[in-house]
């Protein structure tokens, strides 16, 4: 149940991250990245993004 939970929330994040990235006042990114980290746990893709996304911000674990 808690594993439904946690994807259902990271989708949702990750499309209001989406249309954040559209309007120009409301930060997409503050609800996209949480998003990415709740999936990344579940899914491989998430988790590779979310890699990707380090190396080229210069963020090291």
């Amino acid at each position: 149940m808690k594993k439904y939970f946690e994807i259902g929330l990271g989708l949702i994040l990750i499309i209001i991250g989406l249309i954040g990235g559209l309007i120009p006042v409301f930060q997409g990114w503050v609800f996209g990245i949480p998003g990415l980290i709740l999936l990344s746990k579940h899914s491989s893709y998430a988790k590779k993004v979310l890699i990707w996304g380090q190396r080229k911000s210069g963020f090291k674990k």
